[in-house]
């Protein structure tokens, strides 16, 4: 036996099936290893990221522009003075708004200006046709919005409340528009939001899509909640919340200003989102 010429037979042999392996396996032997476990991951939960989540389409609204220099005039103790002037000025086109003031007379406002003078001017030139009396100018400076971020002192929210509060128990008479274009219940909300330097949009689908979506359980004080209480996914009402699952509203002209449960079954049923513009 010729034991060299036999290894290298082997060897060569050897070598041709370390050859014949590459080109199956793809120029690289097998790795018989075992596959190592792979690291389990954290689950993410689906529901909690639904809540969260802005719902599509919500994610809009602007900052609230800053109220200018308007005019205010009246001191009535009598609300249906108030009412007739306001209505009296809406027929001139002029954007009016009656409110309580915290002495409890009724007052009323009007313009948003960008300086003093043509607000002074609009003044004037009202009280020469005798459609105003005596009046008086209010500052940009004069708001609690631009006073809170002035000094850094009080809450803007607190002060919302505290307005809209004046108007329980009165009678909601808000004139110039009809029940139907949403003006009756969103006259409160703005009004509230003005007299505190915001100017929010007039009607409630506006002040809908003026502000960013909150979701129920973080609603706050001063947020504004929107209801279809005709049916079907149109906004037609809305009120302020004021916390503790409550917010006040006005149910229609002719009844007065009060506080509901968000959880009645009526709301809870037309409920159509929260927005907060702070």
């Amino acid at each position: 036996m010729n034991f060299s010429h036999d290894f290298l037979k082997t060897g060569y042999l050897l070598i041709f099936l370390q050859c014949v392996l590459l080109l199956v396996f793809g120029c690289s032997p097998p790795d018989y290893r075992p596959t190592p476990t792979p690291t389990p991951q954290p689950k993410t939960d689906p529901i909690s990221d639904l809540i969260q989540a802005t719902p599509p389409g919500m994610e809009q609204g602007q900052p609230l522009q800053k109220m200018g220099y308007s005019i205010q005039v009246g001191a009535f103790s009598n609300l249906d003075n108030a009412v007739r002037l306001e209505s009296l000025l809406k027929k001139r086109g002029i954007d009016a708004y009656y409110f309580r003031h915290e002495s409890g007379l009724y007052k009323v406002r009007f313009g948003n200006h960008a300086s003093y003078r043509p607000a002074r001017n609009e003044a004037e030139k009202l009280q020469a046709q005798g459609l105003i009396g005596n009046f008086f100018i209010v500052y940009p400076e004069h708001y609690a919005a631009a006073r809170i971020q002035r000094t850094g002192k009080g809450n803007l929210r607190t002060e919302l409340v505290k307005t809209a509060g004046r108007f329980i128990d009165i009678p909601y008479r808000w004139g110039g528009t009809t029940a139907e274009n949403g003006f009756d219940c969103s006259g409160l909300t703005m009004v509230s939001y003005r007299l505190n330097g915001l100017n929010l949009p007039r009607v409630s689908r506006n002040q809908f899509k003026a502000g960013r979506w909150v979701s129920k359980s973080k609603l706050q004080p001063g947020d504004l909640v929107f209801f279809a209480t005709k049916g079907g996914k149109r906004v037609t009402h809305v009120g302020m919340y004021i916390g503790n699952g409550q917010f006040i509203h006005a149910p229609r002209t002719g009844q007065k200003v009060r506080v509901e449960k968000m959880s009645s079954t009526f709301f809870t049923k037309t409920y159509m989102g929260g927005r907060t513009y702070l």
